[in-house]
């Protein structure tokens, strides 16, 4: 059969590091605060000249050189975010521009936070109909641009950034120890979404509006849903929490990531944090993840790789994937 395999990750983040310190300076917070109930312990905030459209570029490039392809190579893009530079044309198509691709086609997808496993299992369902043999997956976001600055709740948790991968086609047998996309289960619940939304729309308020959100609330759906879809990935795969080499979680919280991992008896050493340094960069947070621990060594190729995220909406995903 058809698998997705990964061929190779980039990543790019925006020049200006933003600490706990220097959000305090701005609003009622501390490093003390913030560290106790995130874990995060700074972000990347984008200066004017940086756009998701830049930053989504940037990843892409690095992704197709850690690939040693170009876009020459690429049969189509798919962009995750909810910080588009447009409201229209996607911003996948500007940077389709960017890299000088005038073949195939580019989209974006809007997921949220699960942006990202929702665009890996759209590619890999392109490339097992065979309607394409390699795809760049892109997640990028300017979080910063929406946020209300003297919303401490709120302010505090996210960041700018972008991540990329290329999937390709190549022939499996079908069995859990192929290279690849093993497989993939998404969810979603409408009836959640004033828990966690953006208060402004073309549509509605003609407004970009400010992200909003009950925190608590998000907290205490947030390891249901996610216990729920890795589950079903386990029972379509016949694996265990045990086989997992790593677990590339949504990084939204320190608290959520930490209580997913243990109600799933996922060991602690497996987990790959990056919230302290990025903050939750939304659909950009997983392949940040997956760029940092390919980059320093510790995922390699063989290895079982559990991706996850939950989102606004609310949206929800799992992927397992062989390296």
């Amino acid at each position: 059969m058809i698998r997705s395999v990964v061929m190779g990750s980039g990543a790019a983040k925006p020049r200006t590091v933003v600490t706990n310190d220097d959000l305090a300076k701005k609003v009622d917070t501390s490093d003390e605060w913030i560290q106790q109930r995130t874990g995060i312990e700074q972000r990347y905030i984008a200066e004017e000249d940086e756009t998701t459209a830049s930053l989504g570029e940037a990843a892409a490039r690095a992704a197709l050189a850690d690939a040693n392809l170009t876009v020459d190579d690429i049969d189509m893009i798919i962009l995750a975010t909810s910080t588009p530079n447009n409201t229209f044309p996607a911003t996948a198509v500007n940077i389709q521009n960017r890299l000088g691709m005038k073949h195939g086609a580019a989209f974006d997808m809007q997921a949220v936070c699960s942006g990202f496993v929702y665009a890996v299992t759209t590619a890999d369902s392109f490339i097992k109909a065979g309607q394409a043999k390699r795809i760049l997956v892109i997640g990028s976001e300017t979080f910063s641009r929406i946020l209300d600055w003297e919303d401490r709740t709120t302010c505090v948790l996210f960041g700018d950034g972008a991540g990329a991968i290329v999937l390709e086609a190549q022939e499996g047998v079908g069995m859990s120890n192929d290279r690849g996309v093993l497989t993939s289960h998404l969810r979603s619940d409408g009836s959640h979404r004033e828990k966690l939304y953006v208060d402004g729309g073309p549509s509605t308020t003609q407004t970009v509006g400010h992200l909003r959100m009950q925190g608590r609330e998000v907290f205490k759906h947030a390891v249901a849903m996610i216990t729920d879809v890795i589950e079903a990935a386990f029972e379509a795969t016949g694996l265990t929490a045990d086989d997992i080499d790593w677990f590339i979680p949504h990084q939204a919280n320190r608290r959520i990531i930490d209580a997913s991992a243990k109600k799933l008896n996922i060991a602690s050493e497996k987990v790959v944090l990056t919230v302290n340094q990025h903050g939750n960069t939304s659909a950009a947070s997983i392949p940040l993840a997956i760029d940092a621990a390919r980059k320093d060594g510790r995922l390699k190729e063989g290895d079982l790789v559990l991706l996850e995220a939950m989102g606004g909406g609310f949206t929800w995903g799992a992927v397992l994937v062989r390296w």
